[in-house]
């Protein structure tokens, strides 16, 4: 694949979440876009395809099943990743249901959103530039 960086779209109605995560996700090379709004990242998802989204789930408007399921009929090639504090096994089971590729719970370090990004480069068959 060419060597481009990997277009990222971080989405987290708390600014501490983007605040913490860009820095590390651009230290390894990605193009981070981050939206605390969820309606305003629809709108960027209109405009732009992405390789990876990071979404929160529990967020006012739209939540972040909600936006998984646009960004995948958007783009069946995006990969979602769903970070949430309320992880129950039924909601990775309908993340997972509704085409996420994985799901972190919070709290989590950088390290860990890291490593779910390698392995979702991987999958779009970027070179393994991203470390963890």
């Amino acid at each position: 694949m060419e060597d481009r960086k990997i277009d990222v779209l971080l989405v987290d109605d708390e600014a501490i979440v983007g605040n913490r995560l860009k820095p590390a996700l651009t230290k390894v090379g990605c193009q981070v876009e981050v939206f605390e709004d969820s309606k305003e990242a629809l709108k960027r998802i209109d405009e732009k395809e992405f390789d990876i989204i990071v979404t929160d789930i529990m967020m006012a408007d739209v939540n972040g099943l909600q936006l998984l399921e646009y960004a995948l009929k958007k783009s069946g090639r995006t990969k979602v990743i769903v970070i949430t504090g309320y992880a129950t096994e039924a909601l990775a089971r309908e993340a997972m249901a509704k085409g996420a590729f994985d799901m972190i719970s919070k709290p989590f370090r950088p390290g860990d959103l890291r490593e779910v990004i390698a392995k979702a480069a991987k999958a779009l068959g970027f070179e393994d530039k991203t470390v963890s």
